[in-house]
């Protein structure tokens, strides 16, 4: 295991040289990555990677210069390092031109909102600046705020729910206050009137649902990792123990002693990067660019917080595996192609059942939707006794227009005999896409077909 791990030393430290070298002057922008921490439906991704548009899946990086689409009834999350939303409904476009870590230690995010509806809640970590455009305008973010943009061909609007924000028009300066909405008319050059009130959209109801979650998992006292994002996930989907001998520890749910970390996710191409691991599950952003993996004896695989953060790491550091764990290993000669490892089950709907779901010891949380069954703890007690419990889930999908009902239908059609996307699903991860080719292996199992 030694030798393994010093083999990985040289590739690290090429991986790290080209990067330098091929990044532009403002190098310290592309270090900073943001989390795609939900996706539901028909949602692509541009990585610039030269494979233009490419289905996306959870837990993808998202760097400076990414584009994502959301086509038909698809629905996405961005996260944010200190826990900001960017919420992205049907038909929506985005691209990300800047995400700069200024020298001061400040983080500077601009988002272009080119079509479609997006909501935005920021946090307002200090000394923090986020910017939207849209059109030919702009919001400034500087203070704690939550809001809603429409950009549609004609006409756009911006909803205040909370907070206030600076707009920045074609004519001028606006401040904008909680229950107002600036509207734009583009067909008499950007004219903008502001109403003293907020017309109700079909995705808000969403949008609340997903703060909802984020409110009441997101830990306080979040001391465990240098960022906020992920931490919502991480309370819901396991839990920390004092392990004797080793501090505090974090184990997902349903993680029996058949388990380790590298099941289910997959191998990801980043410009200047190369490879990096992508966990496919819902809870898997911080403990895979943060801390170690460590096997411990009577308990199986937990993972401890310490270190430093790691924004293109191929895989996190693994401590005391068993002496049957195979080390996985960032594929090579295979392009830039996503390679997809699927190996360990997942939780599926109980037959026809829409509102009742197999969960499985070994599926470590995949295919719960976040915040949909209640009381996780005692769910996965009676799954370690049993192998498998069938439980209720609680779900509040989005109402949508009927005037789009024809574009739902086809984004449905490509998940059939997978779990229909729900308000808190994240559908889309790596068993939905494409296998390698016949006889591929990577990492610790061979890549499977998506269910």
């Amino acid at each position: 295991m030694l030798k393994r791990k010093l083999a990985l030393v040289p590739v690290a430290l090429a991986g790290l040289v080209l990067w330098l070298y091929s990044a532009p002057s403002f190098a310290d922008s592309q270090a900073r990555i943001v989390r795609l921490s939900s996706v539901d439906g028909n949602v692509q991704i541009d990585r610039n990677t030269g494979q233009g548009f490419e289905r996306a899946f959870l837990n993808l990086p998202v760097t400076q210069g990414v584009k994502l689409r959301i086509k038909g009834e698809g629905r996405a999350e961005v996260e944010f390092e200190d826990g900001s939303t960017l919420r992205l409904a049907s038909d929506t476009e985005v691209e990300f031109p800047q995400l700069a870590l200024l020298e001061s230690g400040s983080k500077t995010s601009s988002v272009n909102l080119a079509a479609g509806t997006a909501y935005v809640n920021f946090a307002g970590a200090k000394n923090d600046q986020l910017t939207l455009t849209f059109g030919r305008e702009k919001l400034d973010f500087n203070r704690p705020a939550h809001l809603r943009v429409e950009l549609a061909r004609i006409d756009a609007a911006v909803a205040v729910f909370k907070g206030d924000v600076q707009l920045e028009t074609s004519t001028g300066t606006l401040a904008l206050g909680k229950n107002q909405t600036a509207n734009f008319d583009f067909r008499k050059d950007d004219k903008c009137e502001v109403a003293k009130n907020i017309n109700p959209n079909p995705f808000d109801e969403w949008d609340k649902e997903q703060e909802k979650y984020h409110q009441r998992y997101t830990i306080a006292s979040n001391n465990y990792s240098p960022f906020a994002y992920g931490s919502s996930d991480m309370a819901y989907y396991g839990n920390f123990f004092n392990a004797p001998g080793y501090g505090m520890m974090w184990q997902p749910y349903f993680a029996g002693a058949g388990w380790d970390p590298f099941m289910d996710g997959a191998w990801a191409f980043s410009p200047g990067m190369g490879y990096g691991w992508v966990s496919a599950y819902p809870w898997g952003w911080t403990p895979y660019h943060y801390g170690s993996w460590m096997f411990l004896p009577g308990h199986g695989w937990a993972w401890q917080p310490g270190g430093a953060w790691s924004a293109f790491a191929a895989v996190p550091r693994v401590v005391n595996p068993p002496h049957n764990f195979v080390m996985p290993q960032a594929p090579t000669g295979a392009g830039r192609s996503t390679i997809v490892v699927n190996r360990g089950p997942v939780s599926t709907p109980a037959g026809h059942s829409a509102n009742k779901l197999v969960v499985r010891n070994n599926s470590a949380g995949l295919g719960i939707p976040r915040g949909s069954v209640d009381h996780l703890t005692k769910v996965s007690e009676s799954v370690q006794q049993g192998g498998q419990v069938t439980t209720k889930i609680h779900s509040a999908p989005v109402m949508n227009p009927p005037s789009r009902s024809s574009s739902a239908a086809s984004s449905s059609s490509g998940n059939r005999g997978r779990a229909q996307p729900t308000s808190g699903s994240n559908s889309a991860g790596p068993r939905a896409m494409p296998s390698p080719s016949p006889g591929s292996r990577v990492g610790a199992g061979p890549a499977r077909p998506g269910r």
